[in-house]
């Protein structure tokens, strides 16, 4: 007979970075580590990665001390506005963000982490998507389910990608019957 109680535990019941202990602990403790031997890149590229698909206030936090530790104000400006940090340091990094955009509200708004603009309740965040708003420069749904992501075309106007590919579809067409006229020549004489 064997006692429960005494068999070896599972790999899950050891893992500290398993989902139902804090599965940002994973990320935000290895990030730590990162920090602590002088990787700040692999820091910021952790958190980063794991900020695409949660909202973690703790990763936000430390993902603007990693920033701004880079010395990058405008980044790290960018992630503790969507957090309840505050502080002398917050304060001078979101104005190195403001400037960096030129109080352009739009493309402020879509240098938030995604999982920022999409968590609700933030009083500082919703502000930022109303003004982004109001300049008729962004769609009523940004930051909602169904909204189009960045670097997509906001405008009316045709996309620059799609017009250099009809002008070239075009010059491929000249070229062809250009071509097929040549051989025509060469085949047919006279």
């Amino acid at each position: 007979m064997s006692d429960d109680s005494q068999q070896t535990p599972s790999r899950a019941e050891r893992d500290t970075t398993s989902a139902d202990l804090g599965h940002h602990s994973g990320a935000v403790e290895r990030a730590r580590a990162d920090l602590a031997a002088g990787r700040a890149w692999k820091a910021r590229d952790r958190l980063t990665g794991y900020l695409r698909d949660e909202y973690d206030d703790e990763a936000l936090e430390l993902l603007g001390e990693v920033h701004h530790t880079m010395g990058d104000l405008p980044a790290a400006g960018a992630a503790w506005f969507g957090t309840a940090r505050r502080g002398h340091d917050v304060d001078e990094a979101i104005e190195a963000w403001r400037d960096r955009y030129d109080d352009h509200f739009p493309e402020m708004w879509r240098s938030l982490p995604r999982t920022v603009r999409e968590q609700p309740g933030n009083k500082r965040v919703e502000a930022l998507r109303r003004r982004a708003e109001q300049t008729g420069a962004v769609a009523a749904s940004i930051g909602r389910p169904g909204h189009q992501e960045e670097g997509t075309d906001q405008g009316g106007g045709p996309d620059t990608a799609v017009v250099i590919a009809v002008i070239l579809a075009v010059l491929f067409v000249i070229c062809a019957v250009i071509g097929f006229v040549t051989l025509l020549r060469w085949i047919i004489p006279g």
